[in-house]
C-alpha cells in the first residue's frame, strides 16, 4: 500500500503543485482546505503523514495540531509563510518539522522522506516489553506512555527521543548524536529543532521540568537519561 500523506492548505495552487511532486514520488495524496476537516480527515482516513499549513480559515493550522495530537502521534510538518523565529519555535513545539514558503520540491521532498524514514524506523522496533524509569512506563509494543499510570500523547518525533535517551540509559547523548539518530543528517546542525523539543518533552513527562529526573542535561556534554537508584 503507497504511503498516505494528507495536504491541508487553502491555498489550491499550493494543493496542486505539492500534490503533483508528491504523486511523481509514489505517494497517495488526500487533500483538505481547512483545519476542522484535516482533524476529520486524519480521525477517519489515518493517514502516514500530515503536510499542515498554519493560516487557514475556520481553523487555523496550530488549533488543528492540537485537536490532531489528542487522538494521533501522526507526523506533521507544517508549511507556513510565517517564517519569524517565534512561529518557528511554536511550529517545532507541536509538529514534526516546519517548512517556510516559498519552499522548492526538492525541500519538500526531503523533509517529507526525512520525517517519513525517522516513523520507520521507530516503528520497527521489536522489544515486546514495558520500559519502567521512576513514574514513567513506556509501553513499546504499542508505542505509548504513561506517567503515574496515565497516559501521555506525544508526537511522533517526541516519541522517537525519548526512546532514544531510553535506549541508552546511563549514556551521554550529544546533540549531533541525537539530531542524527532521532532526526536524521540533514538535521546535523539544526540544534534549535533539539532544544525545544526536549523542552516541550519535559513539560509532558516530567513533574518538575526545571529539575527533570527522566532527561538530564549534561552540560556540555549533552543529555542523558540516568540510571535510577533501586
Amino acid at each position: 500500500m503507497p504511503t498516505r500523506i494528507l495536504l491541508v492548505d487553502d491555498e489550491p495552487r499550493y494543493v496542486r503543485l505539492m500534490e503533483a511532486n508528491l504523486e511523481t514520488e509514489g505517494y497517495k495524496v488526500l487533500k483538505a482546505y481547512n483545519g476542522e476537516e484535516a482533524v476529520q480527515l486524519v480521525a477517519e482516513q489515518k493517514p502516514d503523514l500530515v503536510i499542515l499549513d498554519v493560516m487557514m480559515p475556520v481553523l487555523d493550522g496550530f488549533s488543528a495540531c492540537e485537536r490532531i495530537r489528542r487522538f494521533s502521534n501522526v507526523p506533521i510538518i507544517f508549511v507556513t509563510a510565517k517564517g519569524e523565529e517565534k512561529d518557528r519555535v511554536h511550529g517545532l513545539e507541536m509538529a514534526d518539522d516546519y517548512i517556510v514558503k516559498p519552499f522548492s520540491a526538492t525541500e519538500l521532498l526531503a523533509r517529507v522522506r526525512a520525517v517519513l524514514r525517522r516513523t520507520s524506523k521507530s516503528e520497527t522496533v521489536s522489544q515486546q516489553s514495558i520500559f519502567k524509569h521512576g513514574n514513567l512506563q513506556i509501553d513499546l509494543a504499542r508505542a505509548e506512555v504513561f506517567r503515574d499510570e496515565h497516559m501521555v500523547f506525544l508526537s511522533a518525533t517526541e516519541y522517537r527521543l525519548l526512546l532514544q535517551l531510553a535506549q541508552n540509559i546511563g549514556r551521554v547523548l550529544s546533540p549531533e548524536q541525537l539530531l542524527r539518530d532521532v532526526w536524521g543528517d540533514e538535521y546535523q546542525g539544526d540544534k534549535e529543532i533539539l532544544w525545544v523539543s526536549i523542552s516541550r518533552l519535559r513539560q509532558k513527562i516530567e513533574d518538575d521540568p526545571r529539575n527533570p529526573q527522566h532527561i538530564v542535561t549534561k552540560s556540555g556534554l549533552g543529555y542523558c537519561m540516568p540510571v535510577l537508584e533501586a
